[in-house]
Parts: C-alpha cells; structure tokens; sequence
C-alpha cells in the first residue's frame, strides 16, 4: 500500500488451530472489511480443526470454491498472489489467473504434500498422496513466477523440473517497528508465575511439526536434576499443544508451562518476558531447507536462539553468533543449552545483541518487501496471462 499498489486480501475467518471461530467474527458467504487500509474479503470455508485429514482436505477445498468465486468479482488485478502452504490456496491463484486472464506469482513456504508426510499427517506412496503430487507439478507448470521463502526451497523446486529463471528468493523476516521491548515482559513473568527463573520460550505453533516432545524430556532432565530455577515456556496453540499440557500435567513437571493460544500484538512481550528463544523442528531431512520466522523475531529482541533447526538455519544462526545450535529432538544438548546461558549472562547477552546486528537488521520486513514489490511490478509489466 505505502508502494502506491493496490490490495485485495481474500481469506476465510481466522479459527486456526481449534477449528473454533475467533470472537467477533462469523463464518459468512462474504464479508468485506478494510484492515491497515487494505481491502479485505472473508470466505465462506467449512471449518475444521488444525489435525486430521478428511475435514481438514475439506477446509482446504471449500475455501479454494470460495476464494475463486470472490475473487471473479473484484477489479480485475494485474497479477493474482497466491501461497502455498496450504496447496489449495495455491490452486486457488492457479484457477484464478485463468479465469481472469492475469499472471500468477505463487508463493511457496512449505513443499505440499511432502511436508505432511513427513510429519505423519498422512502416509506416503497412497494413491491420493500421488495424486497430490501431481497437482504439485501442474501448480508449479502454472506459475508465471514462484517466490519461495529459502535457497533450500529454491533447491527443491529445480529438482522438481521447475526452470531457474521461473523462482525468486525472498526470506522470512521480522517487522522490526512491531518486535521492540516495551516493557510487557516483567508483567507476563509476574501473570505466569515465572518469578526470577532462567525462561527460555518457544513462542509459536506447537504442531506436529514443531518436535516439542523434546520440551517435556528437557523438562524431566530438570526436575531430576533439582533445577528449580529453571523453565521452558511454550507460548502458543496447536494440534499436539493439548496431548503435551496434559502429559506435563500428569507428570507434575512444573518445569515446563503452557500458555494457550495468544494475540499476535503480545508477542514481542511473551518474546520480552524471556531469557532465551527456542525455535525447533523435528529432525526431518525436509526441514533443514526451513528458515522458521522465529529466528528473525527473537534476533529483533535480541534474545539468545536455542535452535533445533538443521540446515540453512543453523547456518545463519552460528554465522551470526546469535545463539547455541543444538541436535533437533536432543533433550540433553537442549538442557546443556539453556543451562550454559542460564549461568553465564554475559555470554547470553552478547549473542541477543549479535542477533539484533547481525540477522534482523540484514532480514528486515522492510527491505525484503522492497525486494518482492519488485518481482511483482517485473511480473505484472510482462502482461503475461497465465496458461
């Protein structure tokens, strides 16, 4: 918008990950709203929880229906974004530029289906699966141009047949004006009950992908070890987040507390209330081409990263000297970790400041959506329509 473009969101009520619609909004055929001054269109979409396959192939496909619908009945636009994941909002975009004729800039920042069958959503070599991948191709074939979120990405798209000229390179980032220390964070520690314990967070989805297990075994090391002034905080919601809670619960580990599902506008408080930030995966060989955005946020508060990311990730994080680089799912390297920064402050401080220089100012919001604004004026100038 502050580029002089023009934007039209189209999207369904926000009920990730329960499947419950948040308050204040309902699920309507349509509803038009203006946010931040752009035009924002919701969708009807069959709503289901963030787990299972059936009903949740079943959100993806009545938002695809949905969105394209809409999207016949706006302004004609001179190039149509889609993202992917999920897939069918990506064949949403392919559908769209057809019907009207436009170019379309596909945004990739999962490999669809693959990712799932990684993580055990669905198996792999089934029919459908093969199927999926299939439709994988065509989106891709579809695309005027893809714009993915990492070099690993990039890597996996040309090992899939798609032409080097056809992708751009546009990481994750932080909005650096959102992610400041306002002073929130002695109130959240006070609402948890933190006191003036060492707290490393992990502040985010705690899906099936996310390997967060690896928190309440961390958690058992500590107990047993008599570390009361330790915990691990895990800010967020998701489709394992309640299975976790009450095995910590069963367990009496009070080592480790669960927040719930939290505004994004908190955040950088949750992120302020914290000594150290962990961002961990599962240790899957697909993930080490992730860069996750929770490195970009705990740099920008200039917070120690416990990373359990192999791959690019782990190479700008030890690049920078921004944190301590430990084996996914390690619950032993993970209580090594936090232990090390909880006993020497100066060491943590240092690479919360290594963070801030070194990686949120380099992947600042700012100067990625420059980068991306120009990809898309290069794609809508070439009038191409896509096939």
């Amino acid at each position: 918008m502050q580029a002089g473009h023009d934007v039209t969101v189209i999207t369904g009520v926000p009920n990730v990950p329960t499947g419950v619609v948040y308050e204040g909004y309902r699920n309507r055929l349509y509803q038009r709203h203006v946010v931040a001054d752009i035009e924002t269109l919701r969708v009807w979409t069959y709503i289901a929880a963030n787990k299972g396959t059936v009903r949740r192939i079943a959100n993806y496909l009545s938002y695809m229906i949905s969105a394209v619908v809409a999207g016949l009945f706006v302004r004609r636009p001179d190039v149509v974004i889609a993202t992917s994941p999920q897939f069918f909002c990506g064949w949403a975009g392919v559908w769209l530029s057809r019907f009207r004729r436009v170019p379309l800039v596909l945004e990739i920042r999962d490999i669809w289906p693959e990712s799932i069958t990684a993580v055990g959503a669905m198996k792999s070599r089934t029919l459908l699966i093969r199927y999926l991948e299939w439709l994988e191709g065509r989106m891709y074939a579809a695309a005027t141009r893809i714009v993915t979120v990492g070099e690993g990405y990039r890597d996996e798209l040309l090992e899939r047949g798609v032409p080097a000229h056809n992708i751009d390179v546009v990481p994750n980032g932080v909005d650096r004006r959102m992610f400041v220390d306002e002073g929130g964070g002695p109130a959240l520690r006070e609402k948890y009950g933190l006191g003036d314990n060492f707290v490393c967070s992990f502040v985010g989805t705690i899906g099936m992908a996310s390997g967060l297990g690896v928190a309440l075994r961390a958690a058992r090391l500590l107990r047993d070890a008599g570390r009361d002034d330790v915990t691990l905080v895990l800010v967020g919601d998701g489709a394992v987040r309640e299975e976790l809670e009450s095995q910590a619960r069963e367990e009496g580990l009070t080592h480790v507390v669960f927040t719930g599902r939290q505004d994004r506008e908190t955040m950088p408080d949750h992120l302020a209330m914290s000594d150290a930030c962990l961002v961990h995966l599962e240790r899957i060989e697909l993930f080490k081409t992730v860069l996750p955005s929770k490195i970009f946020e705990a740099a920008a508060m200039g917070r120690p990263i416990v990373l359990g990311v192999e791959g690019r990730a782990a190479q700008i994080v030890e690049q920078a000297e921004a944190g301590i680089c430990i084996e996914p799912e390690n619950e032993q390297q993970l209580l090594d970790a936090v232990l090390r920064l909880a006993s020497d402050p100066e060491m943590a401080r240092r690479l919360g400041q290594n963070g801030m220089e070194r990686i949120a100012s380099v992947y600042d919001y700012d100067r990625l959506a420059g980068e991306y604004a120009r990809v898309i004026s290069d794609v809508a100038s070439q009038g191409t329509t896509a096939s």
